[in-house]
């Protein structure tokens, strides 16, 4: 059971990691770092650098949080721990 569950935690971490790592990319290094080469590119009469900082890493953010849960309730079925 031990074992189990420290391969459940594993996953979750594994996916925790992706799933920020897209999150700091998207808000740190779209939305800061790189803004000024971004903002050559426009998206709906916006510079693409301002539309990360401003508007990108919120929707971002919001899609990372359905794909977390989805991911999440796949490795609690894998493992059987769901709560059906």
């Amino acid at each position: 059971m031990k074992d189990k569950m420290k391969a459940y935690w594993n996953e979750n971490k594994k996916y925790l990691f992706i799933l920020l790592g897209v999150w700091f990319l998207v808000s740190y290094v779209f939305g800061i770092l790189l803004a000024d080469s971004l903002n050559s590119i426009q998206l709906g009469g916006f510079k693409l650098g301002f539309w990360f900082a401003q508007q990108g890493s919120i929707y971002v953010f919001v899609i990372l949080i359905f794909i977390y849960v989805r991911l999440m309730n796949k490795l609690d079925r894998k493992y059987d721990v769901h709560e059906d």
